[in-house]
């Protein structure tokens, strides 16, 4: 069972499917990430999570972001690592009742949910292969202590941002590349001209990454 709720678009495959997980950004829902589906490669099963903390009036959170006069912006980090618990459950969820290849898994994310597909694929590494990370980060705080180079030498990424987004500052995405070249993971990193979105030829780019990937 999952408690996480989601929608699908099966995969043409009957079987042994590649899988893709999409996780939405802070304050959106399942549908935000999915209007990508009917452009992507028809072999993938695509499944989009709704992240599970409820906002008001609308949307949902994969943990809380707080606004502090004192610490500024914060990011609940304990919340966070419930939620990528949850989706290292929901990948073997998946596995057993669709018919999906489960060492073909493929997680795609934006910002809030960039920023926990890093930590599932660097925490939970037997489980997933490839990681399209949009417009996020690494948060080092959500990972464990210790990372082995061999759990993790089969992983690619690709990582992109807009080189102006004013929600999260490119800085903070430049610092991957240096993070995944210490563990020698495979990965490729660009920026757009944009703000917090992704620019067409950002979608292009990770569309044809994916399809030599999966």
């Amino acid at each position: 069972m999952t408690d996480l709720h989601y929608i699908t678009r099966p995969s043409t495959l009957k079987e042994n499917a590649p899988l893709l997980i999409m996780s939405h950004g802070y304050g959106s829902d399942e549908n935000d990430l999915f209007s990508f589906a009917s452009e992507l490669p028809e072999e993938l099963f695509i499944i989009s999570l709704r992240a599970p903390y409820q906002m008001q009036p609308y949307g949902n959170a994969w943990y809380a972001i707080n606004f502090d006069a004192v610490q500024g912006k914060w990011s609940d980090d304990e919340q966070a690592k419930v939620s990528v618990a949850k989706i290292a459950d929901f990948i073997d969820y998946a596995c057993q009742t669709y018919p999906i290849n489960p060492d073909n898994v493929t997680l795609l994310g934006f910002s809030q949910g960039t920023i926990l597909s890093y930590a599932v694929a660097l925490s939970y590494p037997k489980k997933v292969k490839n990681i399209v990370a949009l417009s996020g980060y690494i948060n080092e705080d959500i990972l464990p202590d210790r990372i082995d180079d061999q759990d993790v030498s089969h992983l690619n990424f690709f990582c992109s941002h807009g080189s102006v987004d004013q929600v999260i500052p490119a800085d903070w995405a430049r610092k991957a590349p240096e993070f995944l070249s210490a563990l020698n993971i495979n990965h490729i990193y660009k920026e757009y001209p944009v703000g917090h979105g992704v620019a067409p030829q950002n979608f292009y780019d990770f569309k044809d990454w994916l399809k030599k990937y999966i």
